[in-house]
């Protein structure tokens, strides 16, 4: 399983409720979280996917898509 990280600009359970019927939604993603009470609002994602450069950049497209900003770390 990899773990794909990204720092990201929500700030509330709201911003969480927005994007997640997208990150819900992509079958590639076994389980996700975010840590609002980090600084950076991680974003983990857990995936059985070997490329994750696809997978990353179709995560942070969708959720800029939807108002906010990720950047993977």
């Amino acid at each position: 399983m990899k773990t794909l990280r990204f720092k990201s600009n929500l700030k509330c359970d709201g911003c969480v409720n927005a994007i997640k019927p997208f990150m819900d939604s992509i079958p590639e993603i076994n389980s996700w979280s975010i840590d609002l009470n980090n600084s950076k609002k991680i974003i983990e994602v857990h995936t059985l996917e070997e490329s994750d450069y696809i997978l990353s950049e179709k995560i942070s497209k969708g959720i800029a898509k939807i108002g906010y900003t990720t950047e993977k770390i």
